[in-house]
């Protein structure tokens, strides 16, 4: 039996801390807040029933660590990577032989790799993964809405950190034209003349504007580390795609409510091989991290295989991914038998018949 341990953390206080102590719902945020800054990391579930399609078994464990996106960008990063270290020791202690950074775990410093030399066992960011299942999903999405990905104009918000440099790679071999999103003018002057070079064949240009990112954008793709949501309804085409990678979400929930003509998908829902159940610890009561049974998000995904395969090693470690290992990740995860579980929008699941409608409306509107 292989073991693994992943890293969690609430992106929002109440609503994610209930989970496990459902009178968190009566608190205030602040409060919460002011409570987990004082509290250590949290056994929050064991996962068992996961079988590769090998035959190999694989059990592990969630580790809550107690800090929001706003407490991880305002502590101290000292303090933040004593939080994480704590958290890899329980791992340790559990016996995993590999451990994965969720969220905003695997953002803040340097990625990793100063938790990765303070432990005894591996760590790896599932970032590689993350770009694979973001690309699969945003192909098979542009699919289901008409949309020619070598005809289309791709935008990918938060282009200079690594997965979205990746994601942009990937695509630049692929669309008519890459649309570069960041807020730093100089890291995004710089992939574009990478990716001008490596693939000349489509047209790669620039913003440090989102409206202006996303104003010809048939397709994006959206991985920023901001805190809160950066894309509202006014941003998006008509009839226009986008995959939201990032934790917290880039897209506004506005977007739902006001934009019925677009189509967006979570990045990173992956079906689990065998009957994986996610139990809290010491109890039957099933622990619920927001999807539904049997499903994980792609970083957790990537720990899980690694596990099964015995790569028991920092396989995604740092700010950079490259195009070398998501093929790589990929060939692992298809090997074990984890798919895309299709799609998921604003936290639920999203049928075939919604996308007629969504792409009906889309049509409608443009007419």
């Amino acid at each position: 039996m292989e073991k693994f341990a992943f890293i969690i953390h609430p992106l929002q206080a109440r609503r994610d801390v209930a989970r496990k102590y459902p009178i968190a719902r009566f608190v205030p945020e602040p409060a919460l807040e002011w409570y987990m800054k004082r509290h250590g990391p949290i056994l929050a579930a064991h996962i068992t029933g996961i079988r590769s399609i090998t035959g190999a078994e694989a059990e592990g464990w969630f580790i809550g660590c107690p800090l929001t996106p706003r407490l991880f960008l305002s502590m101290p990063l000292d303090e933040v990577y004593a939080r994480l270290e704590a958290c890899g020791h329980m791992a340790e202690e559990l016996g995993a032989g590999i451990v994965g950074l969720g969220a905003f775990t695997s953002v803040v410093g340097d990625g990793g790799i100063t938790l990765a030399k303070r432990l005894s066992i591996p760590v790896t960011t599932g970032n590689s993964y993350t770009v694979a299942t973001a690309i699969q999903g945003t192909r098979e999405a542009a699919r289901l809405m008409g949309i020619s990905v070598p005809e289309a104009t791709v935008a990918v918000v938060g282009a200079t950190g690594s997965i979205g440099a990746t994601c942009a790679e990937i695509m630049a071999r692929e669309a008519r034209e890459v649309v570069l999103v960041g807020r730093n003018e100089a890291k995004l002057q710089a992939l574009q003349s990478r990716l001008r070079s490596t693939s000349p064949q489509a047209t790669i240009a620039s913003s440090t504007s989102i409206a202006e990112g996303l104003r010809d954008a048939a397709i994006v793709i959206t991985v920023s580390s901001a805190v809160e949501a950066i894309i509202q309804p006014e941003h998006i085409r008509k009839g226009a795609v986008v995959c939201d990678v990032a934790r917290p979400r880039d897209v506004s929930v506005a977007v739902a409510a006001k934009r019925r003509d677009v189509l967006v998908i979570e990045g990173g829902v992956v079906r689990v091989p065998g009957d994986m159940r996610c139990l809290k610890p010491g109890s039957a009561e099933l622990f619920s991290f927001g999807f539904p049974p049997g499903t994980a998000y792609a970083c957790m995904s990537e720990t899980m295989a690694l596990a099964l395969e015995r790569r028991y090693e920092s396989f995604t470690l740092g700010k950079e991914v490259s195009v070398a290992q998501v093929d790589e990740i990929s060939d692992i995860c298809r090997r074990h038998g984890f798919t895309l579980a299709g799609f998921r929008s604003f936290e639920r699941a999203i049928s075939e018949e919604e996308i007629r409608r969504i792409q009906a409306a889309a049509h409608q509107t443009t007419s």
